[in-house]
């Protein structure tokens, strides 16, 4: 098993931005897909502003393709499991401070996670589903003419936390010249790292860009997304375009979950119901 460090890079609620170096397993590779912790998290300046998306309707807490008889189950911090070329990740990364969670999967794109997390303002846990390209060791973005990907997740309507895509650019986790970009979905009561320098459009959608001067860049929905699809070589190519990532990066590592921040203290759920990546 190997281990590496990575960063946190978003901040919660109206609390300071940050949290604690931690580091992260990844468990050993899986064919096709390797294992590895996705997640984000290291100290980062405070933002001046704060991005605050509309509150979301809270969703049923049944999962919606009724994931009842469960072929993997896990409490652990940073248990695990392989399947169909993906890797669906407890994560519970910050465990000093988190609380109980425990991940229920009946694929890796049918899975709900229960998430006791307390009332502060830390990043937690990024439970999710990733894929790892070419063991993680990343192929060149301009060899691909198409990187798409669906979703379809709701957080509990809680707390604090946002529903995201992680994406790791010229590596993976804590490293020098290493980029980070996200794509949050859904968002409630949460900021991110950084500034607001640009806005993006597409698919009918508007997101706020933010960006910090470590490599990390979110794109933030205006409006809940609970499912959809998106061009993720088109938001690479918005951010190369505006100097936020270095020209033609490796991409290797794009993952879909949840930060959990707080929970308010009781049991909360968060549920996922389609998830593919579509690279050529």
């Amino acid at each position: 098993m190997l281990t590496i460090p990575f960063l946190v890079v978003t901040g919660c609620g109206d609390g300071p931005v940050g949290g604690v170096a931690a580091p992260a397993s990844i468990p050993a590779p899986a064919a096709p897909s390797t294992t590895a912790p996705s997640g984000s998290s290291s100290a980062v300046p405070t933002p001046s502003s704060r991005s605050v998306a509309p509150t979301p309707t809270p969703p049923s807490t049944t999962p919606v393709r009724g994931c009842r008889s469960p072929e993997f189950t896990t409490s652990e911090a940073d248990g695990g499991w392989s399947d169909g070329g993906y890797y669906v990740h407890n994560n519970m990364w910050n465990a000093d401070e988190a609380g109980p969670e425990t991940l229920r999967a009946c694929a890796y794109d049918n899975w709900y996670v229960e998430s006791t997390q307390p009332d502060s303002t830390s990043v937690k846990t990024y439970p999710n589903v990733h894929k790892d390209i070419n063991e993680q060791n990343g192929k060149p973005f301009n060899d691909y003419s198409v990187i798409r990907t669906t979703f379809a997740g709701r957080g509990p309507g809680v707390g604090i936390y946002d529903v995201a895509y992680d994406l790791w650019l010229n590596g993976v986790g804590d490293g020098n010249g290493v980029s980070e970009l996200m794509v949050w979905t859904e968002n409630l009561k949460q900021q991110p790292s950084g500034d607001k320098l640009e806005t993006y459009t597409a698919g009918g959608s508007t997101y706020d860009v933010w960006a910090d001067d470590d490599g990390y860049v979110a794109f933030v929905s205006r409006a809940t997304q609970y499912s959809g699809s998106l061009d993720l070589k088109a938001m690479i190519a918005f951010a190369i375009g505006k100097g936020l990532i270095p020209p033609n990066p490796t991409v290797n590592q794009i993952g879909y979950g949840i930060e959990f921040c707080s929970t308010g203290g009781g049991k909360a759920r968060f549920t996922l119901t389609d998830f593919s990546v579509t690279m050529s």
